[in-house]
């Protein structure tokens, strides 16, 4: 809800809107007490005050801010001034107390709850020592047998709810397993790919070893290859000169 300027002064309005906000919010509080905790209603109520009082967090603080510049302008009289700051106080004390009624709903639900559990544990402990205090009228008995049902239906879902979490202990030790089997197949892979690997590397260090042999044998091939040669081109040409000589 924006601030609306329908007064000759709209501190004052603005003013007026914050009174009739607070108003909107106590009566949705109001409104929001007659709702159970867990229906949609107390949602849809509590969201919607929380939305409210945020905005009304906002004006108030306007407020507040205007009310300053103000009187630093000086553009109203010290009195007025005083008066507009108790009226924002006002305010600022309401904020509190909305804020007080917005949580108190939920303390006082846990504090019921609490108690409630209490004391449905303490019926039930007595129940168990004394059998309930049977007499022999009717009314007992059927108050007698109602109430053993209700105690007897209550083992019986926490029976049902052991009973889920075994089976879901057993279905998480078998998943667990399973992963377990997993990361040992992947340790014993990754064992056999190092050792392939180890193998590779000493193959290839072999490899590299016969090159770098392979390598200087055709080197000093290559050189007496050469030398070779060179002699056999001696030789023709000393012949020659002798056969020269000789002629």
């Amino acid at each position: 809800m924006a601030l609306v300027y329908v007064d000759t002064d709209p501190w004052l309005s603005e003013h007026e809107a914050c009174e009739k906000l607070f108003r909107e919010i106590m009566a949705q509080l109001t409104l929001r007490g007659t709702e159970q905790k867990t229906s949609q209603a107390y949602a849809r109520l509590s969201s919607a005050i929380r939305l409210r009082m945020k905005q009304y967090s906002s004006e108030v603080q306007q407020l507040k801010d205007k009310l300053s510049e103000a009187s630093a302008s000086r553009s109203i009289t010290f009195q007025e001034a005083e008066r507009r700051s108790r009226q924002v106080e006002l305010l600022q004390s309401r904020e509190v107390q909305l804020q007080q009624l917005f949580n108190d709903r939920n303390t006082v639900y846990d504090a019921n709850r609490s108690k409630l559990i209490q004391t449905r544990s303490t019926v039930f402990a007595d129940a168990g020592t004394t059998g309930w205090g049977l007499d022999d009228d009717d009314d007992d008995a059927g108050s007698y047998q109602t109430q053993h049902m209700s105690i007897a239906e209550l083992r019986q879902q926490q029976q049902r709810m052991v009973q889920d979490q075994d089976q879901g202990l057993e279905a998480l030790s078998k998943v667990i397993s399973r992963q377990k089997e997993i990361a040992e197949t992947i340790g014993n892979e990754v064992d056999t790919q190092n050792e392939i690997i180890d193998d590779l590397a000493e193959h290839m260090d072999r490899t590299d070893s016969r090159i770098r042999n392979e390598t200087r044998q055709v080197t000093v091939i290559d050189r007496k290859d050469k030398t070779c040669w060179y002699w056999v081109v001696i030789i023709l040409l000393f012949i020659s000169i002798l056969i020269v000589s000789f002629v």
